[in-house]
Order: structure tokens, then C-alpha cells, then sequence
């Protein structure tokens, strides 16, 4: 069990070092699952949680940049500099980064995001030093050569390949752009062919430094680690390549100023050969900082998420006309999306968005029931804790919190704001979020015809 703490300690300066201030964020029991944090000079902040029974240990470094701050001709830069970082510093080549995890039999990666990108490393506790000094250097000392930035150019037009050759994930892409236009959160976050081919090594370095100031950064590390010697590791880290910056250096405030979501009765259709139609009926959602989200989670988690849930029910048991289908929530800094997907076969696509739309309906004017908002309950609660069951999952919580709230919450306290969550809350923001006219994204080999029609499933 864990308690919130907000206990400071400001470590006297040695051999004129400036001063880094340590909070112990939440307080565990026997020191298990406390979470603190040390802001080093120059505002780069190091969040750890302590977990002596595990032998593992993850290490990521979080930057407050995605794709949503791109300019329209730098769409896709964000991702693109996720590849080059692994491809060498002035300390180790491409070769030397993987193969010094690899000997230690770690696993090391990264993703990029509409609002962040993370870097990391899972290794044996014993070999952490190693992965916070390799993750430390491709994030402060990365050369971006000119013939890296050609030859990834390749690896990345293939990815972007890959994604279109999957309609069952382009169509969230898709859906993006259906609700969002072009815009920086609507634009896809690898990039389009012709961005990518556009972009040039010079364009990258730019943003790369831009980007990646200590302000804009979080260090995140759980398992069996040491708070003082983490951060200790990593203030060594930064000063060899003098990454720290400015000591009167002020983080990134939130992200503000998105216009606000309007769309309604947009139909995007995207024709494929594919032996299926992809579908996604969805409106604006809720930011992530919204009070309402619990209440969203709740209501999305009953109507698409488990094998109980309305819309498996209806589509795929009592039907048979889908075997993917499901209710999902995206959450940014000022806005959000509501989405439900189904993959379903093309001639069966007006069928499965008319049972879609009227339980969209249905609940949006009659609520759930107690004993749907109970199960779901007991679904999110139980999910979310079964998804924090090692270590990189606790690295992505408490990095991902520090980059996007600016607190950390415990899982007590999270399984306190789920279990709280009332029926008629539900209801509330089910009748605000789905009473709403909703947008349609398709992919699939629908004829001329068909295509016409699916206007009225948003009418």
C-alpha cells in the first residue's frame, strides 16, 4: 500500500554544484512502490519506483515532443529522430548500442506518440548502470550523420508500408484525420511518404535540439533500483555530454490552444482490396486531464470492452457479423476521441454500423444499467492492475505521469477514483459524449453504392 507524500529534501551543494531538490512522491510500505523524484539543475527530473522483491529493472527517458508539435513539412520528424538516435554517438556506434544490451540479455526500444516519445532499456538490476549510461548517450550524444539519415529514410518508408498493408490499424489514422483534419493531432505520426523523402539531416538536427532540452525531458526508472544512485548515474550522464543546461531553466508547461472539436457527420472512405471492412464510428472525447475521464473509462470498458459488453455482445455473439469489435478512448492535453471499430465483411458493413449507431443511441438516452457500470468496474480495476504486473509497465506509468500531470498517483488511489465512479456518472458523461453526431472512417473494397449509403449511419 502506498500514501501520497510531499516531503523535500534539498541537497547542500558540493564543489559548487548547484543544488538538486528530492521529493518522495509516494511513501510505500517496507520502501516498497515508493515513488520519488529529484529535479537536477536545469529542470531535467528523475522519477523512480522502488521494487526490492523483483531482479529486473527498466529505464526510459520520456521527452514532452510528438508528432502534434510538428509543422505540416516536418510531420513525420518526430518518429524519424526516434530511428536516429539508435544509429550512433561519438561514443558508440549503432552496432556498440545493441550489442551492449544484447550482452546483457536486456531488451531496449522506443515509440513515438501524438504528445511524447520514450526511450528505454529492461535489464537484470545488476546491469542498470549499463543501460542508463547507453540510454543516456543516444539521448545526449547522437551525431545524426547525414548517411544514417538517408539509410534510415528507407527503414521508415517500409514502415510506413507496413501500416498501409494493415487497414485494421491505418484505419485509426484515418479516423484521426476524419475528426481532426489536417491539423498537428490529426496528422499520421509516422509521416507520409512525401514528408519523409522531404525531410533532410539538417531539418532533423534542428529539431532535435529544439526538443530535447533537459525542460522538455523525464527520467524514468522501476524494479530493484536505487533512487540515489539512479540519480546519481544519470546527472554524471548528462554533465560528460553537458546536457544539463541552464540551472534557472523552467520545464514545459501544458500543452493549450488546440481548437476545440466540432466535427460531426464526416464520412472518410478509403478504398482497399482487403477482405474486410474496417470501420471506426467515434466523436470528440475528453482530455486527458478532465474529471469526467474515470466515468468515460467506465462507460467505454461497458460498451466495447470484454466479451460481456454491449457491442460484442450484439455484433459478434447474438449476430456473428464481426470478430473484432470494440469501444476505445484517446485522450490529449486539450481534447479527445471516442471511438468504436469493427472489422467486419464488406457486404455486412451497413448491418454492423446500424447496431453500432443505435446502441450508441440506446445509451446515450436510456444510461447503462447498475449491474453493467459494477462489471465494468471490476473490468477496469482488474486490468489495470494485471497491466502493472512488471517492470516496464511500471516505468511507463510513472514516466508517462510525470510528463503529462505532474504527479504521480498510486495504484490505491487509481483503483479509489474507479471504484467511485457511480452509475449516474456514467450516464451523464454517456449522454454529453454520445448524444453527440458522430463521424465515420472506412477502409475497405466497398462499391459506389455502399459508399453512398453509409451517410446515413452518421445522419
Amino acid at each position: 500500500m502506498t500514501s501520497r507524500s510531499s516531503t523535500t529534501t534539498a541537497r547542500p551543494s558540493t564543489r559548487g554544484r548547484a543544488v538538486a531538490r528530492t521529493q518522495t512522491l509516494l511513501k510505500g510500505r517496507d520502501g516498497i512502490g515508493t515513488v520519488r523524484r529529484t529535479t537536477l539543475p536545469g529542470g531535467l527530473r528523475v522519477v523512480t519506483e522502488t521494487l526490492p522483491s523483483v531482479r529486473s529493472a527498466t529505464f526510459g527517458i520520456w521527452a514532452n515532443v510528438g508528432s502534434r508539435d510538428e509543422t505540416p513539412t516536418l510531420n513525420g520528424a518526430t518518429h524519424y529522430l526516434e530511428h536516429l538516435l539508435f544509429k550512433g554517438t561519438a561514443k558508440r556506434s549503432a552496432l556498440d548500442i545493441s550489442a551492449a544490451i544484447d550482452a546483457v540479455g536486456g531488451e531496449m526500444n522506443a515509440f513515438t506518440a501524438k504528445e511524447y516519445t520514450c526511450y528505454y532499456a529492461r535489464v537484470l538490476d545488476t546491469d542498470l548502470p549499463l543501460a542508463i549510461d547507453v540510454v543516456c548517450d543516444m539521448l545526449t550524444g547522437s551525431t545524426l550523420e547525414t548517411e544514417d539519415v538517408d539509410a534510415e529514410r528507407g527503414v521508415i518508408l517500409e514502415e510506413i508500408a507496413m501500416t498501409e498493408d494493415d487497414p485494421g490499424d491505418c484505419v485509426h489514422d484515418l479516423f484521426a484525420h476524419t475528426m481532426l483534419g489536417d491539423t498537428p493531432l490529426g496528422r499520421p505520426v509516422l509521416g507520409t511518404v512525401d514528408t519523409v523523402n522531404a525531410l533532410g539531416r539538417d531539418q532533423i538536427a534542428r529539431f532535435y535540439k529544439r526538443h530535447y532540452d533537459p525542460t522538455h525531458l523525464v527520467v524514468a526508472a522501476a524494479g530493484n533500483v536505487d533512487h540515489a544512485k539512479v540519480v546519481r548515474q544519470v546527472r554524471a550522464a548528462f554533465d560528460r555530454a553537458g546536457a544539463l543546461g541552464r540551472e534557472d531553466a523552467v520545464p514545459v508547461g501544458p500543452r493549450e490552444g488546440t481548437r476545440a472539436l466540432r466535427t460531426a457527420g464526416r464520412v472518410e472512405v478509403l478504398g482497399r482490396k482487403t477482405e474486410q471492412a474496417h470501420v471506426i464510428l467515434g466523436m470528440p472525447g475528453l482530455a486527458r486531464t478532465d474529471d469526467r475521464r474515470w466515468a468515460m473509462s467506465v462507460l467505454s470498458t461497458a460498451l466495447g470492452g470484454g466479451m460481456s459488453s454491449r457491442l460484442f455482445q450484439e455484433v459478434r455473439e447474438k449476430r456473428g457479423l464481426a470478430y473484432s469489435v470494440y469501444a476505445y478512448t484517446s485522450s490529449f492535453a486539450d481534447c479527445g476521441l471516442f471511438g468504436v471499430y469493427a472489422g467486419c465483411r464488406p457486404a455486412q458493413v451497413h448491418d454492423v454500423l446500424k447496431i453500432c449507431r443505435d446502441e450508441l443511441d440506446n445509451v446515450a438516452q436510456n444510461g447503462l444499467s447498475d449491474d453493467e457500470v459494477r462489471r465494468a468496474i471490476g473490468q477496469l480495476a482488474g486490468s489495470t492492475v494485471l497491466g502493472l504486473e512488471d517492470t516496464g509497465a511500471l516505468m511507463n506509468r510513472i514516466g508517462k505521469s510525470e510528463l503529462c500531470w505532474g504527479e504521480q498517483i498510486s495504484v490505491d488511489d487509481l483503483l479509489g477514483n474507479i471504484a467511485a465512479v457511480t452509475p449516474d456518472e456514467v450516464r451523464e458523461v454517456a449522454r454529453d459524449i454520445l448524444g453527440k453526431r458522430p463521424s465515420l472512417s472506412v477502409i475497405g473494397p466497398l462499391k459506389d453504392k455502399q459508399t453512398a449509403r453509409l451517410h446515413e449511419s452518421v445522419v
